[in-house]
């Protein structure tokens, strides 16, 4: 009877190593002024498969400083910015959305904007308000414009006040506000307009860009 081959030993099998093929993953903590329409229209945006396949990007909210005025936000974000040397070191960058609000602005906007600066702390920030980000998506707006006016454009468009804000209504439109945002920002460039002069206005679609670019470096 013909013998079996002998089986090779534990040592004489080729190593078979498995490759890891995760995707880098970079990590974004935003820290939002509104209570419910930023965090609805990030969450909507999270769930989007260009931003999941293509980005991989994980979206924390810093829920303990919804609702705080601009330098508030800030300075809690300084501070996470601070620590991301130490225990939270997977946070590649740090965003904080706020509004300025007319006729009234909020205080102590130029300093929370330079307290980022100096921080490596990102903001978008919407002239007036974040209404103003979300009537972009569904037209131009280059006259002035105070907070109260924004929120009846955007009823013309989406009539949720209130409500949770709808992701399928805006995000196959994000790319059309983040045009229009950035044709504003050009627009008051070329006339000389400076923060907080530069109504209307959204720093929203800087946060998109770098929310959507795909990364290149691995960790």
């Amino acid at each position: 009877m013909a013998k079996s081959p002998p089986r090779k030993s534990r040592q004489q099998r080729p190593l078979q190593r498995k490759i890891d093929q995760r995707v880098p993953r970079r990590t974004f903590l935003v820290f939002c002024e509104g209570r419910r329409t930023e965090p609805d229209y990030l969450k909507a945006l999270k769930r989007e498969p260009e931003v999941r396949s293509i980005a991989s990007v994980d979206i924390r909210i810093h829920e303990d400083t919804l609702g705080s005025a601009p330098l508030t936000l800030v300075e809690a974000a300084v501070h996470a910015r601070s620590r991301t040397g130490q225990d939270w070191s997977e946070i590649d960058e740090v965003w904080c959305l706020f509004d300025v609000e007319w006729p009234q602005n909020h205080p102590n906007l130029t300093e929370a904007r330079a307290l980022a600066r100096r921080n490596d702390v990102n903001v978008a920030v919407s002239n007036p308000c974040f209404e103003l980000w979300l009537v972009l998506h569904f037209q131009d707006q280059t006259a002035w414009l105070d907070t109260n006016a924004s929120k009846r454009l955007l009823k013309g468009h989406d009539d949720s006040e209130g409500k949770a804000v709808d992701g399928a209504i805006y995000m196959p439109l994000r790319a059309e506000a983040a045009r229009r945002a950035l044709s504003l920002d050009m627009r008051h460039k070329g006339d000389g307009k400076t923060f907080p002069r530069n109504n209307p206005s959204s720093g929203m679609h800087q946060f998109l860009d770098a929310v959507q670019r795909p990364e290149t470096d691995p960790r």
